[in-house]
């Protein structure tokens, strides 16, 4: 694996465009490319991308705030409104014939994003579409062995993959208002959960990764039998995971993991943010990776630097993009998209909390013959769309 690393690290993995230092010939030449682009307003996707995503008519955002519903929580031991401020940033399962959405809701117990407390609620769907919610949640902040690292802030921005023999497993961010932490749990009903603490912990690879901030892991999957279920690639468990680059991890177990690093014990990003890019300020892990005939698959969230970004989005937006890798050399970039396949156009992606929109993808499941994709809007709501492999649809055009 290190060879194969070291042979990839400085060559496909990054495109970088440093707008800054072109000369005038070439700044002439990207804006012409860019205003033609515009006028255009074309957006295509090649043939080992998802998409595009529908947002069905009239149903988003399908899951959304209330503040009936309350919860004892046992930081305080008082009655909180547990969803009353968001719901934002799901995972998503299939179990007995339905999507499962496990969501992020805060409290009102603070002001701004990361200061409030964040707790993981329950939703079930028979089309994915129309959900019941429970009123308490399923997973949060307890008085058990994780308190140093989910109090006060919480459980945070879960991932959700399942093993062939139904165990379910969770990625998700542990937030204790120090330092973020990559957390796994395990299920078989998607309702009680154990926690198995910080992924990194125990890593013997990078040791002081465990006290470094990470978040945001996308375990690799794959569809079989219609089912989509996590797998292996050569003998060991796959994960993709970061914001500020996209690395890698192995496991042997699914709890602990041990990150990809060079010969010098330093992390690789095999992708980067990239300048003049959508993606220009954060590359951060979404949904499961999935391994298809084109290679692996990596639906990520990518953030516009306000300054170095590219000028067609917003200034700090968050869209989606896709990358994909070898199947045989996970940390080999075949492709990379250079405009994202969905981005904040809907009223409910474009204000909330976070003022500058966006279309934060953690859940996909494959479902009926389609894959559902949920994501956080301007991280107050849930929405969901949806790409049909029978019946493609154009991905969201350019600006």
């Amino acid at each position: 694996m290190k060879n194969s690393v070291l042979k990839y690290m400085g060559k496909s993995a990054l495109a970088l465009l440093i707008l800054g230092s072109l000369n005038s010939c070439a700044q002439s030449t990207q804006e012409n490319k860019q205003e033609s682009q515009v006028n255009d307003e074309v957006n295509t996707l090649p043939d080992w991308a998802f998409g595009g995503f529908v947002r069905p008519d009239g149903v988003n955002p399908v899951i959304s705030p209330i503040d009936t519903t309350f919860f004892e929580d046992p930081m305080t031991g008082k009655d909180i409104a547990w969803e009353s401020n968001d719901t934002f940033n799901p995972a998503a399962a299939v179990k007995d014939g339905k999507i499962i959405v496990l969501y992020r809701a805060e409290d009102k117990s603070g002001e701004g994003i990361g200061h409030r407390t964040s707790r993981l609620g329950y939703a079930s769907s028979t089309d994915g579409i129309d959900f019941e919610r429970k009123d308490t949640p399923v997973f949060f902040p307890a008085d058990d062995n994780q308190k140093e690292y989910e109090w006060p802030g919480g459980t945070e921005d879960p991932r959700i993959a399942v093993t062939e023999d139904g165990t379910y497993v969770m990625f998700y961010t542990q937030w204790n208002r120090k330092t973020a932490r990559l957390g796994v749990a395990t299920s078989t009903d998607l309702i009680n959960w154990e926690k198995h603490g910080p992924i990194f912990k125990d890593n013997k690879t990078m040791p002081s990764l465990y006290d470094t901030f990470h978040k945001s892991a996308s375990i690799l999957t794959k569809v079989e039998n219609d089912k989509q279920v996590i797998t292996q690639i050569n003998g060991k468990y796959w994960m993709y995971w970061g914001e500020s680059g996209v690395y890698g991890a192995t496991s042997d177990n699914l709890l602990n993991w041990d990150p990809v690093v060079d010969d010098k014990g330093e992390l690789i990003a095999f992708i980067s943010p990239r300048e003049g890019y959508f993606d220009s300020d954060l590359t951060e892990c979404g949904p499961p990776a999935i391994l298809t005939d084109k290679g692996i698959l990596l639906l990520y969230n990518g953030k516009n630097n306000p300054e170095n970004g590219d000028p067609r989005f917003n200034k700090g937006t968050y869209s989606a993009g896709q990358v994909l890798f070898d199947k045989n050399d996970p940390t080999k970039v075949i492709g990379r998209l250079d405009v994202p396949f969905l981005r904040p156009m809907e009223a409910f992606e474009k204000s909330g909390q976070y003022v500058d929109g966006t279309v934060f993808i953690e859940g996909l499941v494959y479902y009926e013959n389609k894959w559902f994709l949920y994501y956080g809007g301007a991280d107050s709501r849930v929405a969901v769309a949806i790409y049909d492999p029978a019946n493609p649809a154009p991905p969201d055009p350019l600006p």
